[in-house]
C-alpha cells in the first residue's frame, strides 16, 4: 500500500510545460559535459511530450494543450547567447532532433506576429500548458483507484529510522511505518530531513491571473510567452478557449525587480502571504510588454487573483533523485529549480525504475547522471540560483 500525506505540495502552479533548454545548455556543457547536457535537453522535451500523452491517454480534464511558445528577448547578451547555444545544440544533436528545433525571429517579425514592441527578437519552439492543480487531482483519482491511501490535511511532522531498514512518519493522526520512504516535498524537504538544510533551499515565487486589456484578443492568445531581459524573465500562459476564465493571462516572475533582487524570498516557506512589490510589478508588466496592444483595463480590474508558492533549489542547479546515501530505504525526488513541469513526471518514472531494481543501461540512456543523488551532492550547499 502506498501512502501519501498532504505536504506533497504544488508550488506556484503556473502550468507551463516548457523546457527552454537552450537557456541552460551552455552552462551544462561547461559543468557536466556534452553527453549529459544533451541528455537533459532530450529529457526535458520528452517529459513535456510524455506528460501531455499521459493526460490524453487517461482523459484528464486539465485544460492541456500542446502549442508553440515564444521567448521575447530584450537584451543583446541574452540574444547572442541563445544563438550560440542553439548552434551548439544542433551540432551535437543534429538539426532533425525535435528537442533542438528552435526558430529565431527579428524585431519586426516579433512585433507583427506576437504583439510585443521593443524586442531585439524572439525564439519559438514546441511547448505546452495545462492546469497543474486539475492535473494533480486527475492523477490522484487514478492512484486512488489503484489502492492509494491518501491522508488529506495530514502533514508529515517528522521522520525517523528507529530500527534499521524501517522508517516512521509522524503525523497529527498517527504514525505511518514503511520499509521505503520517498521524500517528494521539494522546498520543504530539509524540515523533514535536516541533513539537506542548505542543500535544498526554498524560494517563494509569485503568480498573478490578469483579465486581458480591451485591445487584446478576447479568445486568448494562441501561444505562451516568456519575456527575457538581463538578469531575469517573466513567463505568461494565456488561458485557452473552454477554460473557466478563457482569455485570462497567467503571468509570474518579477523577483529580480524587488529592491533586494528577491533575496528576502529565499528560505521563505509561507505561501499564505504575498510580496506586494512583486505583485505590483507583475500587474504593470503586461501593459509594459504589450504596449498599445493592451488597451484599457477590464472594467472589473486587471488582477483577478494573485498567489505565491514555494519552490526548491539545489546547490548545483539540478534535481535530486534516487536513494539518499547511507540511509537504507530512504529516497528523494526534489529540488526542481522552479522547472518541475518538464522534470517531475520523468523523475518520478526514473525513481520508480530505481525502486524496482531497473537501474541499468536503459535508465542511463535517458536519465541525466547530473540528477542522481550522491554523497558529493549531499554535501553541495546552495549559494545562489544557477539556471
Amino acid at each position: 500500500m502506498w501512502h501519501l500525506s498532504s505536504n506533497t505540495l504544488l508550488a506556484r502552479v503556473g502550468g507551463h510545460t516548457k523546457g527552454a533548454s537552450y537557456r541552460s545548455f551552455l552552462h551544462n556543457v561547461n559543468t557536466i559535459g556534452e553527453a549529459d547536457a544533451v541528455r537533459i535537453v532530450r529529457f526535458e522535451y520528452s517529459c513535456m511530450v510524455q506528460t501531455h500523452d499521459f493526460i490524453k491517454e487517461h482523459q484528464i480534464d486539465c485544460d492541456a494543450r500542446r502549442l508553440e511558445t515564444i521567448d521575447i528577448v530584450y537584451d543583446q547578451g541574452q540574444w547572442n547567447q541563445a544563438q550560440e547555444s542553439v548552434a551548439l545544440m544542433r551540432k551535437l544533436m543534429g538539426h532533425d532532433d525535435l528537442a533542438a528545433k528552435y526558430t529565431f525571429r527579428d524585431a519586426s517579425e516579433t512585433m507583427k506576429g506576437f504583439l510585443a514592441p521593443g524586442a531585439i527578437g524572439s525564439i519559438s519552439y514546441e511547448a505546452g500548458s495545462l492546469n497543474a492543480y486539475r492535473l494533480v487531482i486527475g492523477i490522484l483519482r487514478l492512484a486512488l483507484a489503484k489502492g492509494l491511501n491518501l491522508q488529506c490535511n495530514t502533514p508529515a511532522m517528522s521522520i525517523s529510522s528507529e530500527e534499521r531498514g524501517r522508517w516512521s512518519v509522524r503525523t497529527p493522526r498517527g504514525v505511518i511505518s514503511s520499509e521505503r520512504l520517498i521524500l517528494a516535498t521539494n522546498g520543504y524537504t530539509a524540515q523533514l530531513y535536516p541533513k539537506l538544510l542548505g542543500v535544498i533551499v526554498p524560494l517563494r515565487g509569485f503568480v498573478t491571473a490578469q483579465r486581458p486589456g480591451k485591445a487584446m484578443a478576447h479568445t486568448g492568445l494562441s501561444t505562451t510567452y516568456s519575456f527575457i531581459y538581463r538578469g531575469g524573465y517573466e513567463y505568461m500562459i494565456p488561458q485557452p478557449k473552454g477554460a473557466k476564465f478563457a482569455g485570462d493571462i497567467i503571468i509570474g516572475g518579477g523577483l529580480t525587480k524587488t529592491a533586494d533582487e528577491g533575496l528576502n524570498e529565499y528560505g521563505n516557506t509561507d505561501d499564505t502571504g504575498l510580496n506586494d512589490e512583486v505583485i505590483e510589478y507583475l500587474k504593470s508588466s503586461t501593459e509594459k510588454y504589450f504596449g498599445g496592444n493592451w488597451g484599457d483595463d477590464h472594467p472589473e480590474g486587471r488582477i483577478r487573483k494573485a498567489w505565491s508558492g514555494v519552490m526548491g533549489f539545489s546547490g548545483d542547479g539540478f534535481p535530486l533523485v534516487g536513494p539518499i546515501p547511507a540511509e537504507e530505504g530512504l529516497y528523494i525526488a526534489a529540488a526542481f529549480q522552479g522547472h518541475g513541469m518538464v522534470n517531475c513526471f520523468l523523475c518520478a518514472k526514473a525513481l520508480t525504475r530505481i525502486l524496482t531494481g531497473e537501474n541499468g543501461e536503459e535508465l542511463d540512456s535517458w536519465f541525466p547522471m547530473a540528477y542522481r543523488m550522491s554523497e558529493s551532492r549531499l554535501a553541495t550547499k546552495f549559494l545562489s540560483k544557477i539556471h
